[in-house]
C-alpha cells in the first residue's frame, strides 16, 4: 500500500479533457487560489473507489500523496484519511487529527477542505467543551485554514449545536474572499435547515453587513417572500 500504487491507479483513470477542464473550475491560474494546482482529470467516484481499495496505507505513504503535484492523489489521501477516522479508537483519532492539523500547507482547494474538515476537525471536537482549535485555525493567514474552521462545523450543526457557527460567521462577516462568503453561508444555510429561528435571528442582526453571496446562500431554502425582504434590505 505505497503512494506509488496508490498514484498509479489514479492515472489509469486519467482523462486529458477534465483535466484540462479542472485547471479552470479550481481556479489554477496565476494569482488565483489554485495557482499551480494539476490534475490527472479523473473523477470524484473514480479517486474514492481507490480510496477504498488502500483504506489501511500507513500515514508515511498518506504524508507522499498529500505532497504529490496532483491535486487527486491529494484528495485521494484525504478520503482514505476520513476512512481511517471513522473506524479508529480515540487514541488513534487524535494522531489523525494531529497529522491532518500538521498538513493544512497541502490541503489546498475548497473541495479538500470541503471532504475531510468536518469528518475529522468537526468530528473530533464534536463532543468536546473546549474548541479554541476552531479559532485559532480562524485567525490563521491561510485561505484554508480559515475555511476548515467554518466548514467543520458541519459536525455540530447536525448535532443541532449551533453557537460555534454563529460565532465563526461573525467573525468572517468582513472577510474579503467569497470562498468564506461561501462557506459561511452554506453554514448558515444548514443551520437553518435544523432550526429556521436560528438562522432568521442571525441574518435578522447581520444582514445589513452580510456579504452578497453569504448572504445568498443562507437564504437559499427560505420562503421567496422572507428571500426577497432580506435582499432588498441589504445596504
Amino acid at each position: 500500500m505505497t503512494a506509488e500504487n496508490i498514484k498509479n491507479q489514479l492515472l489509469a483513470f486519467g482523462n486529458p479533457s477534465k483535466a484540462t477542464h479542472a485547471t479552470y473550475f479550481f481556479k489554477t491560474g496565476k494569482g488565483q487560489y489554485g495557482e499551480g494546482d494539476r490534475f490527472i482529470g479523473c473523477t470524484v467516484p473514480e479517486s474514492r473507489g481507490v480510496a477504498k481499495k488502500f483504506m489501511h496505507t500507513p500515514l508515511t505513504e498518506l504524508e507522499k500523496l498529500l505532497d504529490d503535484e496532483m491535486h487527486e492523489c491529494r484528495l485521494c489521501a484525504l478520503s482514505i484519511l476520513v476512512a481511517q477516522f471513522h473506524k479508529a479508537d480515540e487514541t488513534k483519532q487524535r494522531e489523525l487529527v494531529d497529522f491532518y492539523l500538521a498538513h493544512t500547507h497541502r490541503i489546498n482547494n475548497w473541495d479538500l477542505v470541503d471532504l475531510s474538515c468536518y469528518h475529522i476537525v468537526g468530528a473530533w471536537l464534536k463532543d468536546k467543551e473546549e474548541r479554541s482549535l476552531l479559532y485559532s485555525l480562524a485567525k490563521s493567514d491561510s485561505l484554508w485554514e480559515q475555511r476548515i474552521a467554518m466548514v467543520s462545523t458541519m459536525a455540530f450543526i447536525r448535532n443541532n449545536d449551533f453557537a460555534d457557527t454563529l460565532k465563526l460567521c461573525e467573525l468572517f462577516l468582513t472577510h474579503k474572499h467569497d470562498l468564506m462568503h461561501k462557506a459561511c453561508g452554506w453554514m448558515l444555510r444548514e443551520a437553518g435547515k435544523r432550526n429556521e429561528e436560528v438562522l432568521t435571528a442571525f441574518l435578522d442582526s447581520h444582514y445589513p453587513v452580510m456579504p452578497r453571496t453569504m448572504l445568498r446562500y443562507a437564504i437559499e431554502r427560505l420562503s421567496p417572500e422572507q428571500k426577497s425582504n432580506y435582499m432588498k434590505r441589504t445596504v
